[in-house]
């Protein structure tokens, strides 16, 4: 119940210093102000759910089915210390989300934030203290990650790891988990995807490209649920596109702080190189389908205008392209399956989009897709916590969901219990002993 309150009063608190906090997602991670101001009312729900959570499942044993004369019971316990590791494109929810998940299940948490954000996770434990959560059951570890990780995962003491980031660096922590010695740790891993939206000839054609631009490009494509590839039915992609590029051609690149701005930088030099790298190989191959405006006037930084490549399928792409780039392919009626097929075949499984007004159509992807999350005739991006648990599969995560009710199990160890009530006279002489 106190770890349960303080969540609560950590989230009153995020709230009376919103403007603060998004005013640091801003300026250290480049949000616009509604994805910051989105971002903020994450990182709050995470505290109120986790905190809710914990109060369902802890501190009480649930009743198993049994025979006569015998009491069963299953109870949660928190696993010890974890290492909660975050990434710099959620730096306040998915950081806040990690810690609050284990520590309402009982645990410890040792916060590894990203080298890019270290300022929006100082503000947040900040907070986390001011509203009661002590100082010995959560520590900030700001710093290089490898140089971070590495004592730490092979420290015997370790309860388990949490991790969003990289499918590279996941496998890494895996193996490091697994050499050590002493128990067996769990690794709860959200690695992001290639993420595909299928369109068919049914759809309405400006709802399409509403979802597309926000799924593709808002966040400038940072978000690991971004469509990275399109695929159109024949029958309507002419005009589909079409539409697609006027939509384009409206979007606005620039700081982040004009509210005017639709699309912010890239995180740092790195990855503008990285995503600038993969556009131009395209481009050389003459893929360009429409490329967003950069104002004349844009000061130097990480910009990475929004763009349209065509191709021929999700086999074309070999990894995740972290930044502002859509991948457009077409379908034949008819091919539904094997497009299916090819998005299962790629390994990744975070989000699917699917946009149809036939529903048996649309339940048959549904029922198909190796995927974590399945949005119809609407954007993929920007899970809600409670209602749209988010988590993928295959090489897109180990699941639980983050935000939905098998998250805490996840962070604890479980304990049966049974006992014999003919030993002890029957159930109503073992209440009297135990009062």
């Amino acid at each position: 119940e106190a770890r349960a309150a303080a969540l609560e009063r950590a989230a009153d608190l995020f709230e009376a210093e919103g403007s603060a906090l998004m005013l640091l997602l801003v300026r250290e991670a480049g949000k616009t102000w509604p994805d910051a101001a989105a971002e903020l009312r994450e990182a709050v729900d995470f505290l109120r759910y986790y905190a809710a959570e914990a109060r369902r499942l802890f501190g009480r044993e649930a009743p198993l089915p049994g025979p006569t004369g015998e009491r069963n019971t299953l109870s949660l316990r928190g696993r010890g210390v974890w290492l909660c590791i975050s990434p710099w494109n959620f730096p306040l929810a998915i950081f806040c989300g990690q810690i609050a998940a284990a520590l309402a299940a009982g645990n410890a948490a040792l916060a590894k934030p990203a080298e890019q954000t270290p300022l929006i996770a100082d503000a947040a434990i900040r907070l986390m203290r001011q509203a009661g959560v002590p100082a010995d059951i959560l520590q900030l570890l700001p710093g290089d990650g490898a140089a971070l990780a590495a004592p730490l995962l092979a420290d015997p003491r370790l309860g388990g790891v949490a991790f969003t980031g990289s499918l590279d660096t996941a496998k890494k922590i895996d193996r490091a988990l697994s050499q050590r010695r002493g128990p067996i740790a769990p690794l709860i891993a959200e690695t992001g995807g290639v993420n595909a939206m299928i369109v068919d000839s049914t759809a309405l054609p400006e709802q399409v490209t509403r979802d597309v631009v926000r799924s593709a490009f808002q966040s400038a494509g940072q978000r690991c649920s971004a469509l990275r590839i399109l695929y159109v039915q024949e029958d309507c992609a002419a005009r589909q596109i079409a539409m697609l590029k006027g939509a384009m051609a409206e979007l606005r690149v620039g700081d982040p702080a004009w509210i005017s701005t639709d699309i912010g930088p890239l995180i740092d030099e790195e990855a503008c190189a990285a995503v600038q790298a993969h556009c131009a190989q395209l481009e050389s191959e003459d893929r360009l389908l429409a490329r967003a405006p950069l104002p004349k006037d844009l000061e130097p930084g990480h910009w990475v205008a929004p763009c349209a490549f065509r191709v021929a399928g999700i086999e074309a792409l070999e990894r995740e392209v972290f930044g502002p780039v859509l991948h457009v392919a077409t379908w034949k009626s008819g091919e539904l399956d094997q497009v299916v097929e090819a998005i299962n075949a790629s390994g990744y499984g975070l989000t699917l989009g699917v946009h149809s007004r036939i529903e048996r159509r649309w339940r048959r992807i549904a029922a198909t897709a190796k995927v974590g999350n399945i949005y119809v005739n609407r954007n993929q991006i920007g899970a809600v916590v409670a209602s749209q648990p988010f988590g993928g599969e295959g090489l897109s995560g180990t699941g639980p969901k983050a935000g939905g009710p098998h998250a805490l199990a996840r962070f604890a160890v479980e304990r049966s219990l049974s006992v014999d009530l003919s030993a002890q006279g029957g159930d109503a002489a073992l209440m009297t002993l135990e009062t």
